[in-house]
């Protein structure tokens, strides 16, 4: 054996060795993070998912066929008693206390369990961050947990209820605080640092709302990603002024979550008015998100096009919602590379349902393309599942195979791609 393919044999040993040591759990608490860390720099700096730009095609590639199966959930449909409407003067401000402060760190993207986990709190109801988290992203590096999948949660593993709207506003939320109910808000913020290249950059995040404060025009919240094991205190009770909240509320469509003893849902109902009935709350939604378009520039005026599009495909006008969506996405190849929302399909999947059942199928696979390639660690079981659906309005049932099994091993039990395993004749893995 020559000497050279000696040294390689011993390098290759090496590295075997290393491998197997570093793979050792004690090791791997310790230094497997930062490199997963590392390789994340080194990808995002070959590929910086920021310059990726996704262009509409702006017409169908294939006459709109029959869905295969359920759409994804989006939230609940409920019907709901009529409120009694007993209008009270709101106090000037307003601070709720009870709620147990839990952060997220030391894991991956924690947010929603955590939040879920101060809410339900509030209520004396006690479930983990950890314990949620089973539930609701059982891959634990799981990208984001949707409302819909809090509200679910709550609805099966409590004897609360849920309730979640869009469309909401300040005057809402103050009613809703007012009356004793914390809320849980989904928003938009660029004031953290990405954990991987410590560049500033959006992402969606969730917060607990404790109170509001006319006197400051501030928003009380609680905050898990500030929040750290050391120093607990730095994420409670935080001060956001209200144009600061209502900029960051506007990028996910002024979302918000309520949970509620059930004898208390006329209280509920009574606070938040108009969106008691679901279908009025996509419509005001729609009405603002509207008003917005006319009104906003640059970065807002992505968030406002993105809103309309969902809340005209969640009134099922999904040829509205695809032409709010093509003009988001065009607004968005016209944002400065740093202040690209590259994130956003991780957390908001109404473009793949407007394109979808608008016959757009080449859309659907080359957006979800585009999600899936901008992080190394692409589990997003929603964009699988909707190429994959895309890919057998096509005729790629191979293709649509392979990523309907991907979908279901990053989120096992997932019911979407659960009943498209069935309809495929795919076996699910045993739990």
């Amino acid at each position: 054996m020559s000497r050279k393919l000696r040294n390689t044999f011993i390098v290759l040993g090496g590295i075997l060795v290393l491998g197997v040591i570093i793979s050792l759990p004690p090791v791997w608490i310790h230094i497997g993070w930062r490199l997963d860390n590392a390789i994340l720099v080194v990808s995002r700096w070959i590929n910086p998912p920021e310059n990726v730009v996704f262009v509409p095609s702006g017409g169908n590639t294939v006459t709109p066929g029959q869905p295969t199966e359920t759409p994804l959930p989006t939230s609940t449909p409920e019907i709901l008693p009529t409120p009694t409407i007993t209008p009270t003067p709101l106090p000037s401000g307003v601070q709720l206390s009870g709620v147990k402060f839990v952060h997220q760190h030391d894991k991956w993207n924690y947010c929603a369990p955590s939040n879920l986990s101060m809410v339900l709190s509030y209520w004396g109801v006690w479930a983990t961050r950890d314990t949620i988290a089973h539930v609701v992203k059982p891959w634990d590096e799981d990208k984001n947990v949707m409302p819909y999948e809090l509200q679910n949660y709550v609805e099966n593993y409590t004897d609360l209820k849920a309730l979640v709207r869009v469309g909401g506003n300040l005057q809402i939320l103050k009613n809703l605080l007012a009356n004793n109910f914390v809320v849980l808000v989904e928003k938009g913020v660029t004031t953290f640092r990405d954990t991987v290249t410590g560049k500033l950059a959006w992402m969606g995040h969730y917060n607990t709302v404790l109170g509001y404060d006319d006197n400051t025009q501030s928003v009380i919240v609680d905050d898990s990603y500030i929040g750290t094991p050391d120093n607990p205190n730095l994420g409670i009770n935080l001060h956001i002024p209200y144009s600061e909240f209502i900029d960051q509320w506007r990028d996910f469509d002024y979302i918000f979550m309520v949970v509620y003893p059930p004898e208390k849902e006329n209280d509920v109902l009574n606070a938040i008015g108009i969106l008691a009935d679901e279908n009025a709350a996509f419509q005001e939604a729609a009405r603002v998100a509207e008003e917005e378009t006319k009104t906003q520039s640059g970065l807002e005026l992505y968030m406002a096009w993105f809103n309309l599009g969902t809340s005209r495909y969640q009134l099922l006008d999904y040829q509205g919602a695809g032409d709010a969506y093509d003009q988001a996405f065009l607004v968005n190849g016209t944002l400065p590379d740093e202040q690209r929302p590259w994130r956003m399909m991780w957390y908001q999947t109404g473009p793949y349902f407007a394109y979808y059942y608008t016959g757009r199928y080449a859309d659907v696979i080359d957006l979800a393309n585009k999600t899936i390639a901008s992080t190394p660690k692409p589990y997003l079981e929603e964009s699988f599942y909707w190429r994959a659906m895309a890919e057998l309005m096509l005729g790629e049932q191979s293709k649509a195979i392979d990523d309907v099994n991907t979908a279901y091993k990053y989120h096992p039990g997932f019911p979407p791609v659960v009943d498209l395993m069935q309809q495929l004749g795919i076996p699910t893995p045993a739990p």
